[in-house]
């Protein structure tokens, strides 16, 4: 494929950056498909904020185990650290494993 340069306006600062057609290539060949959405000063920055981010002592209410999480809980002995939160993304719901569910059963008529 024949990759150009292409301009795009950063969706935080609004400036306009160049995607290089080398930078295009890099992306194809991860099989990333859009382009970026800022510009590298931005995603520098975007990127600057989620290393540099505090982090919050909890104990996790399933396991027991001390962690850390990326906000600041109302209760820390009321959340779940990442592993027991994981578990409980990839575990099915209760609707899932209960089944169908019954039809309701039709009001009876009031007038006899």
């Amino acid at each position: 494929m024949d990759y150009q340069d292409k301009n795009i306006v950063c969706k935080d600062c609004s400036k306009e950056f160049v995607w290089s057609a080398g930078e295009q290539k890099f992306y194809a060949d991860k099989g990333l498909q859009n382009p970026p959405g800022r510009c590298p000063e931005c995603r520098k920055t975007q990127k600057d904020r989620k290393v540099n981010r505090p982090m919050f002592s909890i104990i996790c209410k399933n396991c027991g185990k001390e962690g850390q999480v990326p906000f600041e809980p109302r209760d820390p002995n009321d959340v779940l650290c990442t592993e027991c939160f994981t578990k409980s993304k990839s575990a099915p719901s209760k609707e899932e494993t209960s089944g169908p569910k019954e039809p309701p059963l039709p009001e009876p008529d009031a007038t006899s």
